[in-house]
């Protein structure tokens, strides 16, 4: 069987500039492309800083069922997971720049984890994997 991995996935968005700006100075993300295709289409992906793989491409929404699905895509569910290898700093720096946290820190059985909401209400869980 062929070798396959996960990269990328697609997150709705009202405008690129606005996500762009919260996922790069509000997460620390890395802007990987920004890349015009048309007058009112562009290719932005993003990725947190030294990720080996997941990607976030931001679509900006177009049409009505698009668009009233921006920050709800999974019916209020945790959509998106990272870890990281310090939660208590992320916290208290998601903290300081006015992040909506949801819940947590919590200690679970996989180690700890936050839910905060992204500028549209998307939840993810941040996840510290717990040492063995």
């Amino acid at each position: 069987m062929s070798k396959r991995t996960f990269f990328q996935i697609s997150l709705l968005v009202r405008d690129y500039d606005e996500a762009i700006d919260f996922y790069t100075k509000t997460l620390d993300f890395n802007l990987l492309e920004d890349t015009k295709l048309t007058d009112t289409k562009r290719w932005v992906v993003v990725a947190p800083p030294g990720d080996a793989g997941g990607q976030l491409l931001l679509a900006k929404a177009t049409g009505d069922a698009q668009i009233e699905r921006i920050g709800d895509q999974t019916g209020g569910r945790v959509f998106l997971f990272m870890y990281t290898d310090n939660l208590q700093e992320d916290h208290l720096r998601l903290k300081e720049r006015g992040v909506k946290i949801v819940r947590g820190p919590l200690k679970e059985p996989f180690g700890l984890v936050l839910v905060f909401e992204d500028l549209y209400g998307n939840r993810w869980d941040l996840i510290e994997k717990q040492r063995s």
